[in-house]
């Protein structure tokens, strides 16, 4: 129902405003829209007899536009009662000009406030890690709603589209570190354990981390916003109240998908970067092909291409699960998601980075 709070009345001397209806908090903002668009050319005659209602909110609109006309035209303000008088007098008295010094905070205070959002954030992440893991329980005891169709749709965004640039990537990698490593080793004679150097790094640390923070920055980051933006157009809302669970039908998906992609990209980077590096060697140290992958056969043990393969799925749930995160951490502006987006890529990135270096301190003081 269109509810008129305002009529204006043009006369020949003046403008009358005709203020009606209730002039409340509830009602102050449609007033405010009305009253900006009025431009007086004369005097004012603002009559009040037809309002209703008068709050407070009423009032300190009033006084506002009141001061903001007075400063070109005269105003007479007419039909007030006497409580509407008394009132306006009343919270007139009290309104002050003088601006409310900001406390400065000092480095403690900014301490205690990034201290208190960040344990903000580890109690949120520590609640949805608990509604993931209810989710994986509810698939392994019920798996027939599960979204595999979903779950494939991911694997093809996080795997296969991904073949090029971790390609790319190992390549360059195998490349460098053999480049760099063939001048020292040249000059000890050692050519050859170019061959044990590039093998081991490649398969138990490079390749799963490299491949990593790849998948990081593209699937990672796509998780975030894809959910981040269901999360504004309130998408995610319209699933709870259809009893659908979030954690179910959209972050389980991805985190499985990345458990089963991650592994097979991890395997494809280790060819690659011994690839490159092979072809270092040949360019180099003139090692043929035929060589280095002989060495390569005698040095390189099974157990340091396992140790790599095993770390992809640790990796991917961790990617997953910190992309969904703060997916699910936007709020209701668009801003947020580039926030969102940055911290994701960041936190796993850190994240993953931690982790291998805490698998390589603990295997090799379990003698592995």
């Amino acid at each position: 129902m269109n509810v008129t709070y305002l009529k204006i009345e043009q006369h020949q001397d003046f403008l009358k405003i005709n203020s009606i209806g209730d002039w409340t908090l509830y009602t102050e903002p449609t007033i405010e829209k009305i009253i900006r668009e009025i431009k007086p050319q004369t005097n004012i005659v603002w009559d009040f007899s037809k309002v209703t209602s008068f709050d407070s909110a009423g009032v300190l609109l009033f006084i506002k536009y009141l001061k903001k006309f007075q400063q070109n035209f005269e105003v007479k303000v007419t039909g007030y009662t006497e409580d509407q008088e008394r009132f306006y007098k009343l919270i007139k008295a009290h309104i002050t000009d003088e601006e409310i010094p900001s406390r400065d905070k000092n480095i403690l205070h900014r301490i205690g406030e990034e201290v208190t959002v960040k344990y903000q954030e580890f109690t949120a992440y520590l609640n949805f890690s608990g509604h993931v893991t209810l989710s994986f329980l509810r698939y392994f005891i019920n798996p027939r709603n599960f979204r595999y169709k979903e779950m494939m749709y991911h694997i093809h965004k996080s795997g296969l589209n991904a073949l090029l640039i971790v390609a790319l990537t190992s390549f360059l990698v195998g490349l460098v570190i053999s480049y760099q490593s063939a001048v020292q080793l040249a000059k000890f004679g050692a050519e050859i354990f170019i061959v044990d150097m590039a093998g081991i790094s490649i398969t138990r640390e490079l390749a799963p981390m490299i491949t990593a923070i790849v998948v990081a920055g593209r699937s990672g980051s796509a998780f975030t916003a894809q959910i981040g933006a269901m999360k504004i157009t309130e998408e995610i809302s319209a699933m709870r109240t259809m009893g659908f669970d979030p954690y179910y039908f959209l972050v389980l998906p991805r985190v499985l998908a990345l458990m089963i992609v991650l592994p097979l990209l991890i395997f494809f980077a280790d060819i690659i970067g011994i690839m490159g590096s092979m072809f270092a060697a040949k360019m180099e140290l003139n090692i043929s092909y035929t060589q280095f992958v002989t060495r390569l056969h005698e040095v390189l043990n099974a157990k340091h291409f396992w140790i790599g393969i095993i770390k992809g799925p640790i990796f991917a749930m961790l990617i997953a699960l910190i992309g969904c995160f703060r997916g699910l951490q936007v709020s209701d502006d668009t801003e947020s998601i580039g926030a969102q987006t940055t911290a994701s890529v960041v936190n796993s990135i850190f994240v993953v980075i931690a982790f291998d270096a805490l698998f390589s301190v603990l295997l090799t003081q379990w003698g592995i």
